[in-house]
């Protein structure tokens, strides 16, 4: 997929990955913040963030789990919840691909309210270009090279 960096959805539903690589650099997402882009995740989300439990938990994993908690507490980051029929398609999903949970509800919400689906890994980026207009699919480097 060819890439444009001068265009970029600034609303969108967001994956555990794209969470992760956005806040670990303050002037990053300092400057998703003044360009007014928005990121919603939902519930299974995170859960991925903040409740699941790692194999390896680190000093960084909680300072970014901390950040990203605050960040949520000043209502950045809303956490949108989807319905059975939603979790029933992304049944469907499950098997055609290999992606967490995280990842395949946020492309069921983003088709469900029609807005980009933002992510770092290449496997749901493939498969969100099935289900929604590849234009809606996006990336934390093209975000990188719109804010540019």
């Amino acid at each position: 997929m060819a890439v444009n960096p001068s265009c970029f959805h600034k609303y969108n539903v967001i994956d555990t990955c794209s969470i992760w690589n956005i806040i670990c650099s303050s002037p990053f997402y300092s400057a998703t913040l003044i360009a007014n882009c928005e990121f919603i995740c939902t519930g299974f989300v995170f859960y991925e963030c903040l409740v699941k439990k790692r194999a390896n938990e680190s000093n960084s994993d909680n300072v970014l789990q901390g950040i990203l908690t605050k960040e949520i507490d000043k209502g950045k980051f809303p956490i949108h919840h989807i319905s059975i029929e939603d979790l029933q398609e992304i049944e469907i999903l499950e098997n055609r691909k290999k992606l967490s949970k995280g990842e395949l509800s946020s492309i069921v919400f983003a088709k469900k309210i029609r807005q980009a689906f933002l992510t770092d890994d290449q496997g749901a980026r493939k498969l969100a270009e099935t289900i929604l207009d590849k234009k809606m699919v996006q990336t934390t480097p093209q975000l990188f090279g719109w804010l540019f």
